[in-house]
């Protein structure tokens, strides 16, 4: 009798204890977030033709790094969710935008606004820009491959997207930022034009912002980071995520069972330096990799509040179109790209009785609790990210670019003005009438204000 009257008490700590670690959980998930995440490696089979560099005069010739597209799905308490997905490519084409989206929202009942496509812009990655495939002089087994190839991707990054829906299970988000000083401005000003060339002098944003996930248990599931600089130290044949595709590989392999996602920023006038030259990548991508780590191990916030996100397609206006003389100079051009979007503008302008004056540009902006991300389309230079993170009202303020259509670059009424290859000389790669106007970056960013401000009042 008196054995068992000391067994009661032991029974009763025994069962304190076990609510009270019952109640830690709970209050460690009672932030309301949830969130799911899946990964797919998209690395080609087999030869394909690679995107990126006018010079290239033939398919891939092996692999350095396999690539992957990866989702991370957001549902917050009152289970509005948000779908984030990052891939190891050159850009999102629009019509590629256009399919997965339309699948999305009848597969998985959601808003256009709850996805985001972002491409890290390696350019050891496959062409998936079809159009640009055909205009080169391959074989039909490589052409093939490039059609076969994209026409899977979309139905890989479906697959990507339902599987982070069903893993979603109770997590804390939080966020902190680290930095990494590889990237530099390229545009050198010179007595003869705007060089491309490291410029020390020139704007850069060297912040790498990072979104910690962590399940109640405290294992930490994933890391969504992001840096402004272009995804382009080599230049070879091989397959390759580059510097970013290393960075998430040394993240991954420090936190095992951990998804690294990386979002390319604003980093259409910034490269990495050095370049080109074998272990760069590899150098870059550790500089970054431990960007993320310090931000890991740093005071971190809470992320706190509800989810919202917002599309919009404003109309971002060309500068004054060329003439058909003008248009027909560009089809008797030596210059093949040249001669390939002269053709088109003549196409157009034989359709329509004219050539178009404006881009139906896409803007995304989701608050993620106390968290700002804006996502714009196209190589943005970074004159976006700095101005946006001054004239933003937030706790903290992310800005993504090469999100959802990446047609070409996307300069500021600066870079306009100063000219050279972002300005307008690249614009031989499309099939676009351009230059853009400098009204671009007031229609731009004001679309941004207007569309934060709708999600500030929905709170």
């Amino acid at each position: 009798m008196f054995a068992g009257m000391k067994i009661l008490p032991c029974f009763m700590v025994l069962l304190l204890c076990l609510i009270l670690s019952t109640q830690t959980y709970a209050e460690e998930a009672s932030s309301g977030w949830k969130a799911g995440v899946a990964s797919v490696k998209i690395t080609p089979e087999k030869p394909i033709w690679m995107a990126g560099y006018a010079s290239r005069n033939k398919p891939s010739e092996g692999i350095e790094l396999d690539i992957y597209a990866k989702a991370l799905a957001i549902e917050d308490a009152s289970g509005t969710r948000f779908v984030m997905v990052t891939t190891d490519l050159i850009g999102i084409p629009r019509t590629m935008r256009h399919n997965v989206e339309a699948l999305f929202m009848e597969k998985f009942k959601l808003p256009a606004a709850a996805l985001l496509l972002n491409a890290s812009h390696t350019h050891c990655g496959p062409e998936i820009r079809y159009e640009r495939v055909q205009g080169e002089t391959i074989s039909s087994a490589i052409l093939s491959a490039s059609r076969l190839y994209t026409q899977n991707l979309e139905q890989q990054l479906i697959g990507i997207i339902g599987q982070a829906i069903n893993d979603l299970e109770p997590v804390n988000l939080t966020y902190s930022y680290g930095r990494a000083g590889f990237a530099m401005n390229r545009r050198t000003p010179t007595e003869k034009g705007v060089r491309n060339h490291p410029y020390p002098e020139g704007p850069v944003d060297h912040q790498v912002p990072v979104l910690k996930v962590t399940t109640v248990k405290k294992k930490l599931k994933a890391v969504l980071f992001g840096y402004a600089c272009h995804n382009t130290t080599m230049s070879f044949y091989k397959i390759s995520g580059d510097y970013a595709g290393f960075a998430q590989k040394y993240i991954e392999e420090l936190h095992p069972g951990t998804l690294a996602l990386f979002m390319m920023g604003c980093g259409g006038d910034q490269n990495p330096y050095p370049r080109r030259k074998e272990g760069q990548a590899a150098q870059h991508g550790r500089a970054l990799a431990n960007g993320v780590e310090t931000a890991l191990q740093a005071y971190d916030k809470p992320v706190t509040g509800k989810l919202g996100v917002e599309l919009e397609y404003p109309e971002i206006e060309f500068a004054t179109p060329p003439t058909k003389i003008e248009v027909q100079a560009l089809i008797d051009s030596s210059n093949k790209y040249d001669h390939v979007r002269g053709t088109a503008l003549m196409k157009e302008l034989e359709t329509s009785g004219k050539i178009r004056t404006t881009y139906p540009y896409t803007v995304q902006v989701a608050r993620i609790g106390n968290i700002t991300l804006v996502a714009l389309a196209g190589e943005v230079v970074i004159d976006y990210s700095l101005r946006l993170k001054k004239e933003l009202q937030g706790d903290f303020i992310w800005i993504a670019g090469y999100s959802n259509d990446v047609f070409g670059y996307v300069p500021s009424a600066r870079v306009i003005h100063e000219g050279g290859y972002e300005a307008g000389g690249a614009m031989r790669y499309t099939r676009l009438p351009g230059p853009f106007s400098p009204s671009i970056e007031k229609k731009i960013i004001s679309t941004v204000i207007a569309l934060d401000k709708k999600l500030g009042q929905a709170k």
